[in-house]
């Protein structure tokens, strides 16, 4: 890379890197973790093509706090799968803020999961494992088992996303999907196919009140399996 693209791409990372004070409240004494997940996404993550350069004004806000804040919504200690983890959206901010959790991401493409595999040990996040493949794929499934939570961030509309989560999530467990403004109108859309795939009860959350636009995620929950059941019995 010559000296004169580099301004382009990466633009005066110094300048930009401090984060905002909302970040202390949400990674405490990991503050300084989150700053060095920022300097990868926006160095490494651009040279791999998961950020664009314009991105990184925004990565506190848009994408590392966004993301981090839906631990809000995440008891102690559970086990936590991010399907189509992408750039590590939005598993690795949530590592950071919460080291107690057991977070597995899931990702199809090489060069994203090679990225992953490498953010984490520069990161040393112990409680972090990256598999490489599709949340759909049986391979995947028998690998990784059953998790409290299943994770998403921008990967497929909720129809499909809860036929990829669905069997990865226990009985009783959660499926939360980072949405926008439009996740109402999702769960009116796809709430019959979604049930289908055995996750009910979903409903719009807001988490991250502290940030200056709070996270919007939909939320659902695997059902019982012997309430199904007893339920058919009738």
């Amino acid at each position: 890379m010559s000296s004169d693209a580099q301004p382009d791409d990466h633009p005066d990372l110094d300048a930009l890197q401090t984060p905002p004070d909302s970040a202390a409240a949400v990674f405490g004494d990991r503050e300084e973790v989150a700053v060095g997940y920022w300097r990868i996404l926006a160095t490494d993550g651009i040279d791999h093509g998961l950020m664009g350069p314009r991105e990184v004004p925004r990565l506190w806000d848009r994408h590392i706090l966004n993301c981090a804040v839906i631990g809000e919504l995440i008891e102690k200690d559970e086990r936590v799968f991010d399907v189509g983890s992408g750039a590590g959206l939005p598993g690795l901010p949530l590592a950071i803020a919460r080291p107690d959790l057991s977070i597995t991401l899931i990702e199809p493409l090489l060069r994203r999961s090679t990225f992953l595999e490498r953010a984490v040990e520069s990161l040393g996040l112990e409680n972090v494992t990256v598999v490489r493949g599709r949340a759909e794929e049986k391979a995947v499934r028998a690998a990784v088992g059953l998790a409290d939570v299943v994770t998403s961030r921008a990967v497929a509309p909720l129809e499909r996303l809860a036929k990829w989560s669905a069997p990865l999530v226990r009985a009783s467990g959660r499926m939360i999907a980072i949405k926008g403004s439009s996740a109402a109108e999702e769960i009116e859309r796809d709430r019959a196919v979604v049930g289908r795939s055995g996750i009910s009860e979903l409903r719009v959350v807001t988490c991250g009140e502290i940030l200056e636009t709070p996270t919007t995620v939909v939320v659902g929950t695997k059902a019982e399996r012997s309430r199904t059941k007893s339920s058919r019995r009738r």
